[in-house]
């Protein structure tokens, strides 16, 4: 049996649901609208990647934008941060990034599924079109995971949680405790 190889074309002709539609080489991933806490903590890692970005000018932090590697694989990460260069050479006129910016976050939702597509699937897609760095938060762990590019491949260098600080190289000076991505989750 033939399985279906879906383009940015079919994508376009999907509905306006509510759910997220990815596609990674060609094979089409589907996610729910994301649940509250998972938002909350979104909008956390935004609103402390974006006090850092104020002071230091560098580039720019957005949530969900739409990343095309390729007619067959486009993606929508919950958080990234990207550099004013590499804006200016991947931004292109449909308003979504055409490569990778250096930093990646994805908040993991609830599922099986969904854990196994940003731990797995999508660490290999941005480990192939060069993302210099990713992490995976757990919100109902309340941990997080930092992969590195090392030579070709992003590789998971520390796993972080509560009183741990979290520092970057690829961001000069950011630096913030684990424990300040949940604080609203315990006055949800």
């Amino acid at each position: 049996m033939k399985t279906l190889h879906w383009t940015l074309r079919d994508l376009e002709l999907l509905p306006d649901d509510g759910n997220r539609y990815e596609i990674v080489d060609g094979e089409l991933c589907v996610s729910k609208q994301p649940d509250w806490q998972h938002q909350l903590v979104c909008y956390q890692v935004g609103f402390l990647l974006g006090v850092w970005n104020e002071q230091s000018h560098a580039g720019f932090v957005n949530q969900e934008p739409g990343i095309v590697f390729a007619d067959d694989t486009n993606v929508v990460p919950d958080v990234i941060w990207i550099s004013r260069e590499r804006l200016k050479a991947v931004l292109h006129a449909d308003g979504k990034l055409h490569n990778s910016p250096e930093l990646v976050v994805d908040v993991l939702s609830l599922g099986t599924d969904s854990e196994r597509r940003d731990r797995e699937v999508k660490l290999k897609l941005y480990s192939r079109y060069g993302v210099k760095e990713y992490w995976v938060v757990n919100w109902q762990e309340q941990n997080l995971e930092v992969y590195l590019r090392e030579n070709t491949v992003l590789t998971l260098v520390q796993t972080l949680d509560g009183n741990d600080t979290l520092e970057s190289p690829l961001l000069p000076s950011f630096h913030c405790k684990v424990s300040q991505i949940f604080k609203n989750l315990s006055r949800a």
